[in-house]
């Protein structure tokens, strides 16, 4: 009897095998097309499971049998919908697929608030890219280190047992502050990524630094802060337009003789929302207020400005990413490397205002 029956037991590689007349690692070999197995085999064995309604060997129990998924898990520490309107995020997850190669693993996306719960703690990944900017960074690599997940951060810092694919954010900040020291700013302000778990959007003192959870954001903090020791910080909490435009308000609305002549964006996005903030309050950018961001990305709302920034290699950060994670799964050494920025100047920085 061909084909089966609704309630019939589900067709095996075992069954194929006997129809087939062959063993059932030649019947393996004939599906996978690994091993030398003669056509005539080969066709005889395809026929067998046509008969028999077997599809092939479930994915799933290859990769128990192998004690791998199959899947490269990506962490967020953010709600996607906030990780994608960032396209450095999108830029790198481009570069992670791309370093992964043409028979890469399935990339699942995690995302963990303020909080590593359960859904990091059991995903079923073979090896993990911890994206930059997170809060909770090593609360995540706790959790996974604990299975001996393979991992790589980007921007994480070094970190024992973590491959890291870095970027120089201290020094690329110092040189966006000597850029504005150079135009004669003194008084400075900047608008921060999350500083920790709770990114609710406070005034940041620098005794903090050593207590911000966000790499990112402490080492661009801490290079503004190697030329501008004097500088008044808020954190808009979260990467977002609307976000930096409520951070830059709070350093905008004092009186004028206290208000910063420039501010530093810690992004892009937040310094279009810098932008936006000066606009609604009457002020001229660059004649009353320079703006610097961060990144280097096109950003939807920046007509009429391009703005002053560094500029940096999401992508190539990415590609390095998923080669070391590519690396690191078939049992290879991956290496920990930098990379570096490079400063853009636009219109959206001038001299100190008379």
């Amino acid at each position: 009897m061909t084909g089966h029956s609704q309630g019939a037991r589900r067709a095996t590689l075992s069954h194929v095998a006997e129809r087939a007349g062959v063993s059932r690692s030649t019947a393996s070999l004939a599906f996978s097309g690994a091993g030398p197995v003669s056509p005539a085999t080969k066709d005889r064995v395809l026929a067998a499971a046509a008969e028999l309604g077997y599809g092939g060997p479930d994915p799933r129990a290859r990769s128990l049998r192998q004690g791998r998924s199959g899947v490269v898990g990506i962490v967020f520490d953010e709600k996607l919908l906030h990780a994608f309107r960032d396209p450095v995020n999108v830029q790198t997850l481009d570069g992670i697929a791309d370093g992964l190669g043409v028979d890469s693993n399935g990339l699942l996306l995690l995302t963990e608030t303020g909080a590593v719960g359960e859904g990091i703690r059991s995903a079923a990944v073979d090896a993990a890219v911890l994206m930059g900017c997170s809060t909770v960074l090593d609360d995540v690599i706790a959790a996974l280190g604990r299975r001996g997940i393979p991992l790589v951060s980007i921007e994480g810092g070094e970190r024992e047992g973590v491959v890291d694919i870095g970027l120089d954010n201290v020094n690329a900040s110092e040189e966006l502050a000597r850029h504005l020291h150079a135009l004669g700013h003194r008084r400075v302000g900047s608008v921060l990524l999350g500083v920790d778990p709770d990114r609710v959007s406070r005034r940041v003192t620098l005794d903090e630094l050593p207590v911000i959870t966000a790499p990112v954001t402490a080492d661009r903090l801490r290079g503004a802060a190697r030329v501008f020791p004097g500088l008044t910080a808020f954190t808009a909490g979260f990467n977002l337009v609307e976000n930096g435009a409520a951070a830059a308000g709070s350093l905008l609305d004092v009186p004028a003789g206290e208000r910063p002549t420039a501010i530093m964006a810690q992004s892009d996005l937040l310094a279009v929302g810098v932008l936006r903030a000066a606009e609604e309050r009457g002020l001229r950018v660059p004649d009353d207020l320079s703006v610097t961001g961060f990144d280097g990305v096109r950003i939807d709302g920046l007509t009429g400005h391009e703005l002053t920034t560094m500029r940096q290699p999401a992508a190539d950060k990415g590609r390095a990413a998923g080669e070391a994670v590519a690396a690191l799964i078939a049992g290879e050494e991956a290496h920990s490397l930098q990379f570096a920025c490079e400063l853009r100047l636009g219109d959206t920085t001038g001299p100190v205002p008379a």
